[in-house]
């Protein structure tokens, strides 16, 4: 299903500094809309939902949500309808940003709802509410996190991955795609997390979700929060850009790379290291903050 359209993965070296070896897996190239790790997320949700049988897909999201955008088009791609419940009501009253534009491009029905019910999604009178208005829906929670996801991103990290790198960094946004590489990471290897958002409730939330404990997630380089930048993270990704003509956004990969840039400056990785980062796509987002 997803497969077929899955294009041709590179991976591309970025450093070779004290001693420390630096590439990059370029995940954002495996698809133009279904970008990066929501590939992998989505990928065994939306064969599932079409062994069920059912015809809509159901998720969540805020206004720059690199899953509203990948579930609109994959959604519309493989005949589902789809609905993007939305955080934050106020939207509905104001023009459609470059991510929700896209996703009504694609066909989702938009609902918007205030920030103290969205709070409430996971909660199961919340989900029943749902099911019993679509009974033919198939649902997804935000940023596309649960079983069927991390089972898709544990194929992210091959036999080949394993072999030739020490530490393997990603983003971190809702602790499913590191949860994959964790569970896939052979006990040799570190995986290591930058956290997007601010608090340490990703720790917690990955904590319940693997029992293997050769991984951490820094919250050092979220930069104040989700969707929140600087003019040195700005100033970062610009260089990066020009010098590596690699495309970032501020919100995850911005963000990860910037940090690990920073770490090996500062001799946080031991000689000899072979250092992989995921980029995890979602550049999307640089239509909203670059």
């Amino acid at each position: 299903m997803f497969d077929s359209l899955a294009h041709p993965i590179s991976y591309q070296n970025l450093i070779d500094y004290n001693a420390i070896k630096l590439d990059i897996k370029r995940l954002d190239l495996i698809h133009p809309q279904i970008s990066g790790n929501k590939f992998y997320k989505l990928k065994c949700n939306l064969q599932h939902a079409k062994e069920l049988g059912l015809d809509t897909i159901i998720t969540f999201g805020g206004a720059f949500s690199n899953h509203i955008a990948a579930t609109a088009y994959a959604a519309h791609y493989f005949g589902f309808k789809s609905i993007g419940i939305i955080r934050g009501e106020e939207l509905a009253h104001q023009t459609l940003n470059p991510t929700l534009a896209t996703a009504c491009q694609f066909g989702m029905q938009l609902q918007f709802i205030n920030r103290q019910e969205y709070r409430n999604k996971e909660q199961s009178d919340f989900i029943d509410k749902l099911r019993r208005h679509f009974p033919t829906a198939y649902i997804i929670p935000e940023g596309g996190t649960n079983a069927l996801a991390i089972q898709g991103c544990k194929e992210i990290l091959t036999a080949k991955d394993r072999q030739n790198y020490d530490v393997i960094c990603c983003a971190v946004g809702t602790g499913g795609t590191i949860t994959g590489l964790i569970e896939a990471s052979d006990a040799h290897q570190t995986i290591l997390g930058f956290s997007a958002l601010k608090g340490d409730f990703l720790q917690q939330q990955v904590a319940s979700l693997t029992h293997k404990m050769n991984w951490n997630i820094l919250e050092d380089y979220c930069f104040g929060g989700y969707a929140k930048t600087s003019i040195q993270l700005l100033d970062f990704i610009q260089s990066f850009e020009k010098t590596y003509q690699i495309p970032l956004e501020p919100i995850y990969t911005g963000k990860m790379l910037f940090g690990v840039f920073e770490l090996i400056e500062q001799g946080h990785f031991a000689a000899n290291t072979r250092i992989l980062v995921i980029h995890s796509g979602g550049l999307q987002g640089r239509q909203n903050l670059l």
